[in-house]
């Protein structure tokens, strides 16, 4: 009976299922045609380019430079750093993402106009424009990403760009075109930047009174108010700019287009004019990852002072875990290195190379700039939510000492910028607090502006802003605690060779560990290969001993590598591209 029973069963079975078996049932695959009546499912296309956003975590590339380097031995940075970067191994790869990226995008533009995006059909083209100026500024975004990690000079001394795409590519579409040039990439970053500001408001923010150009209040605010905070702004789009032009006129790729140091300038110096100028300069945005009551208080997609664009916050331990020392339960990860101790100024803003700093080698960490303890966990200074003293000198008695364990550092240093302190990560009490990473800080552009202003015009030069690259770093040097009168900068303000190595260091300090010193020594074509120094201190009480490292892990570059590669499988797959030279 019960084998009558299965029997029947089965060819029950294999009658319904024969047309699946035959003719396979149609897929849940939705068309084009499907977002032109459902909004939700077009935002869907704009929505994929910016989860492709990178930076929703830290990256630390830090590690291939001279700033850091890592205890993991499968760090790919640290793998970089060490002679394994290649066009088939490239941790710094942004080919396939933003490409991808730009793709949805391309498809988003052109289908935009068929979209009813709300039954009012002033509100309807209201949503497609702002929409429409997001993807617009969003393109031009990934284009820079890019350039960065992709332009390059070829074997005939061409600087190149990437591949212009501007259609959405398809099946039957030619995928074997060549790069375009670096000054065409940048025109076209130009163009979309300009479409993107003319249809989107500076921030998105409720409006108590009418906008030019709009004729109802509600339907502006529907569409334009502070719900959206967080999206591709005219604010965000200008910055864009502002990055791309310092790119562009930066010595590794200020041969053969058009963009100037003054052009680099301008466009940063417009954006802060409207933060307010050097006023502007939030007095605690050296703390922004740390600043508890501020952090606390961001909801609703709100920035601080000292942040233009982030990711979201959530509430997480990761990076402590990640580097915190191993006595309070991390794994150490990222270890500073003794170049970048040497490269904080005394307190009162000498280079600590200089005899009027009174640095004593006896004493490292005394009358420093306030940014090193600040930044760097040094031997003896404290930590964690029970304030616990932290040893890293070699013969001390804890993991904490250098080359102890696995999860020990290096260098005799551990990071603690970007940490919360009061991350507990004890087994029996672990806690998690808020965390952020800004996508845009105003002191990066504040930099940038220095940068650009002292090349284009000299270090007092105003330009048409009202402040010069001197007043940028008068500032930022005010706001970091060094001692005033800032005796040194007065010494070399004239200078703007001195002015230059000196915007230089401070964007090395302020910026540190936040994924900028790899892209900016390529683009000032720096050294590559200094070796990562550390320190081996021995003694923990009384008058210890301090003995350089020259060299942790030697720097292994060539001077190609100031522009890294296409990927080699594209190269293999369409012969009309050029790879950049040495790769």
């Amino acid at each position: 009976m019960n084998k009558r029973f299965l029997i029947v069963l089965s060819v029950i079975f294999m009658c319904i299922s024969c047309d699946d078996l035959i003719e396979p049932a149609i897929e849940n695959n939705r068309g084009l045609s499907d977002m032109y009546a459902e909004a939700e499912y077009a935002q869907g296309i704009l929505l994929n380019a910016y989860t492709r956003l990178p930076g929703n975590g830290w990256t630390f590339s830090d590690v291939a430079t001279d700033d850091a380097v890592s205890n993991d031995v499968s760090n790919n940075y640290r793998k970089v750093a060490t002679g394994q970067w290649a066009a088939n191994f490239n941790p710094l790869d942004q080919w396939t993402n933003s490409k991808a990226a730009i793709q949805y995008l391309n498809i988003f533009l052109a289908e935009a106009d068929k979209v009813k995006w709300a039954k009012d059909e002033n509100v309807s083209l209201l949503f497609r424009k702002r929409l429409k100026g997001e993807a617009y500024g969003l393109r031009a975004l990934y284009m820079y990403y890019l350039l960065q990690a992709h332009s390059g000079v070829t074997e005939k001394n061409g600087l190149l760009g990437v591949p212009i795409v501007l259609e959405p590519e398809v099946a039957n579409s030619n995928f074997n075109i060549p790069r375009n040039t670096f000054e065409e990439c940048m025109t076209q970053i130009y163009s979309d930047v300009a479409k993107a500001k003319e249809l989107l408001p500076l921030d998105f923010e409720e409006a108590i009174s009418l906008p030019p150009g709009y004729d109802n209040l509600n339907d502006y605010n529907r569409v334009f108010g502070d719900y959206a905070r967080q999206r591709m702004s005219g604010r965000i789009v200008m910055f864009v700019k502002a990055q791309a032009a310092l790119l562009a006129a930066s010595p590794a790729f200020s041969n053969g287009n058009s963009t100037t140091w003054s052009n680099a300038a301008d466009y940063a110096g417009q954006l802060l004019v409207l933060n307010g100028g050097i006023t502007g300069l939030d007095a605690n945005g050296l703390t922004w990852y740390k600043n508890t009551a501020e952090i606390e208080a961001l909801g609703s997609g709100k920035n601080p002072k000292e942040v233009l664009w982030r990711t979201d916050i959530a509430n997480s331990n990761n990076l402590e875990a990640d580097n915190f020392p191993p006595t309070l339960y991390g794994r150490g990860r990222v270890n500073p290195t003794q170049n970048l101790v040497d490269a904080f100024p005394a307190a009162n803003g000498y280079p600590i190379t200089n005899a009027s700093s009174n640095y004593a080698a006896s004493n490292p960490y005394a009358n420093r700039d306030p940014r090193l303890k600040a930044f760097i966990l040094v031997n003896q200074d404290v930590a964690g939510v029970s304030s616990t003293v932290i040893t890293t000198a070699s013969n001390g008695t804890t993991n904490d000492g250098l080359n102890k364990t696995a999860t020990s550092t290096r260098t005799g240093y551990y990071m603690k910028k970007l940490l919360r302190q009061d991350v507990n990560l004890n087994p029996s009490s672990t806690s998690t607090q808020r965390h952020y990473r800004p996508r845009m800080r105003y002191t990066e552009l504040y930099l940038n502006y220095a940068e650009a202003a002292n090349e284009a015009w000299g270090p007092l030069a105003a330009g048409s802003y009202g402040f010069s690259a001197y007043d940028v770093i008068k500032a930022i040097r005010k706001r970091a605690g060094i001692t005033q009168p800032d005796n040194y900068l007065e010494s070399i303000k004239s200078s703007k060779d001195a002015m230059r190595d000196l915007i230089r260091n401070e964007r090395r300090l302020e910026l540190c560990f936040e994924g900028y010193r790899f892209w900016d020594l390529r683009r000032w074509k720096s050294s590559l290969v200094e070796s990562a120094q550390g320190m081996n201190i021995q003694g923990t009480t009384a008058a210890p001993t301090y003995t350089k490292i020259p060299s942790v892990e030697d720097r292994l570059f060539t001077s190609d590598m100031y522009y890294g590669p296409i990927p080699y499988s594209e190269t293999l797959k369409f012969n009309a591209l050029i790879q950049n030279k040495g790769w």
